[in-house]
């Protein structure tokens, strides 16, 4: 979740069968095993920590296989100190987990600092998929083929590595002819130093006009899709931008998966939200619908012995190509819920009670 200069070529991270050999390597001495870090937690969950990882998922046409859930590298450097967001990745890595979500601009790129300085520590890389992003970091921003290529490069320095496994354009602009980008695109994936690449905030039809520009350039299309996506924000992309998805092949990673941690169910009330440092951001979720959801997700809960959390991203894993919710995590005792979903299976009725609670305005 090769090493100093990254020469492998990641082969073990491919998709198809895990690699026998890979997979039985063990985790690092100093990686803490689950008993070592757990905390309370619920049963369904305690019961999975320890067993076998879910099956991996392949993200779209790339090639790249995934176990599925991502874990988010936003708040490393900002709100998560560098000793916290070791201490995350190493549990993240120990249950499994393999793809790790940053982008260039994410506490001025200290985030891909702390994520590489993490993999070379841990011998990590080829265990690990690394997704970051390019087009809005203050020091290269555009997609211009100039400031992408910068971009890139400038990733991989913080990173220590030869490559990033997954690039996702962080912005659309109109100005910037689709052609250039993808050109430029196309030359990093020729060079190694990019395996695959997908959007971050494109609209249904601007996919399909980069697959169709892409087929008469001949260059690499694109494989994967980030966008907003939980309980409570279904909206932004299921209708166009699903269907468009679906047509074209692409491997989902819901963001904000979990409504910036309002779907645990730890904030219920304006006393709740006035007590976080989240409270701002989270004000405009307390709603009648967000009520009914809370609601629906208790009595799910409750049914499998398990966290809210935990159903959350169970219930976005049941949704057609969506590879990998990507969750923040603040402390490693968090992971344990976080990454219990792909285990979970919910029923045809809890997902249509879910899906009912939740309906969005159309």
């Amino acid at each position: 979740m090769a090493e100093a200069a990254g020469t492998s070529n990641g082969s073990a991270l491919r998709s198809g069968p895990v690699d026998a050999a890979t997979a039985s390597i063990p985790a690092p001495a100093s990686i803490p095993t689950p008993a070592q870090t757990a905390a309370p937690t619920t049963a369904q969950t305690a019961a999975i920590v320890g067993g076998d990882p879910a099956p991996h998922r392949p993200i779209g046409g790339s090639g790249l296989s995934v176990f599925p859930v991502a874990i988010s590298g936003k708040p490393f450097g900002s709100t998560v100190d560098e000793a916290t967001a070791r201490a995350i990745l190493d549990g993240f890595a120990a249950r499994g987990g393999t793809l790790i979500d940053t982008a260039d601009s994410y506490s001025g790129g200290a985030s891909e600092s702390i994520i590489g300085a993490w993999m070379r520590s841990r011998g990590a890389r080829d265990r690990t998929v690394i997704a970051t992003k390019a087009g809005m970091g203050t020091e290269h921003p555009g997609v211009d083929a100039r400031s992408i290529t910068a971009a890139v490069e400038a990733s991989l320095r913080r990173f220590g590595t030869d490559r990033v496994d997954l690039l996702f354009l962080h912005a659309d602009d109109p100005e910037v002819p689709f052609e250039e980008t993808l050109l430029a695109v196309d030359e990093l994936i020729r060079a190694g130093k990019v395996l695959a690449f997908g959007a971050a905030d494109h609209s249904g039809n601007r996919l399909f006009e980069a697959r169709i520009a892409s087929a008469q350039l001949g260059v690499a299309p694109m494989a994967a899709l980030e966008t907003p996506y939980n309980l409570l924000e279904r909206h932004h992309y299921e209708g166009e931008l699903e269907q468009i998805a679906e047509r074209i092949g692409l491997g989902v990673l819901p963001r904000f998966a979990l409504a910036g941690g309002f779907l645990s169910g730890r904030y219920r009330t304006k006393a709740d939200l006035a007590a976080s440092s989240r409270g701002v951001a989270l004000t405009g979720y307390l709603t009648r619908i967000a009520a009914k959801v809370l609601g629906a997700l208790d009595e799910v809960a409750a049914a499998h012995d398990a966290a809210l959390a935990t159903i959350a991203l169970a219930w976005l894993l049941s949704k057609p190509s969506v590879v990998a919710p990507i969750v923040s995590a603040t402390s490693p005792e968090q992971l344990f819920d976080l990454m219990a979903a792909p285990q979970l299976r919910l029923t045809r009725h809890e997902l249509t009670q879910l899906d009912r609670a939740s309906e969005p305005r159309r």
